[in-house]
């Protein structure tokens, strides 16, 4: 099974109720229909899972937009040998909190992204996420794309940079943005339920779960 946005509800539900790994990638006609047509990294990423030939998705962290004479968050490096990955679409997580189809995971690598979703509203479902237990209990956290929205004024300036800020103050793991997976042209696939590694040096990640089948 491969897809993305509200196909996470059947994604957690999968791997709530029988922990089997389920794909995180394009939907059909959004990104195989589309005009002119689809985007070759996304499709080539498609073929090597259809081939078996995946093994990994690596990505360039941002730097990060800050005022001026504000530093930035200083880059690291670490790895995390091995976590189960799993997340999706951060509006249809946070509906599933509470219910059977929730997954329970502990000691995990959690990536979400959306799309339409002012940062205060990021912001209000990721406290959701906070307060439930979800985030302390996870190893890392996965920004993926959030796109198409324009700041108001009722924003006040309100950033995506703010709510990053902000996560990481309330949190001790490592909070990496970036991710290329959400509601863009341009996504990796991701193995929803399974063992990966997790490598960053500096501006360079890598998730990879070739070796960990």
């Amino acid at each position: 099974f491969v897809g993305i946005s509200d196909f996470t509800a059947f994604q957690s539900a999968v791997l709530a109720q029988t922990g089997a790994v389920t794909w995180a990638g394009p939907a059909l006609g959004a990104d195989f229909g589309v005009e002119g047509g689809p985007d070759d990294i996304m499709e080539a990423c498609f073929d090597d899972l259809l081939t078996g030939h995946g093994e990994g998705s690596g990505w360039r962290i941002p730097k990060e937009r800050r005022a001026a004479g504000t530093p930035e968050a200083p880059l690291t490096e670490f790895e995390i040998p091995s976590a189960r990955l799993w997340g999706g679409n951060l509006a249809v997580l946070t509906a599933l909190v509470g219910t059977p189809y929730f997954p329970q995971v502990d000691g995990g690598i959690l990536f979400v992204e959306d799309v339409n979703e002012h940062p205060y509203r990021v912001e209000r479902m990721l406290t959701q996420l906070l307060h439930a237990g979800v985030l302390a209990r996870q190893k890392a956290l996965l920004l993926g794309q959030f796109t198409n929205y324009k700041l108001a004024p009722h924003d006040k300036g309100y950033r995506l940079q703010s709510v990053v800020d902000w996560l990481r103050a309330q949190i001790d793991i490592p909070v990496l943005t970036g991710l290329p997976y959400g509601h863009v042209a341009t996504k990796v696939l991701l193995p929803v339920g399974a063992p990966v590694e997790l490598s960053v040096q500096g501006r360079d990640a890598l998730i990879y779960w070739g070796h960990l089948r």
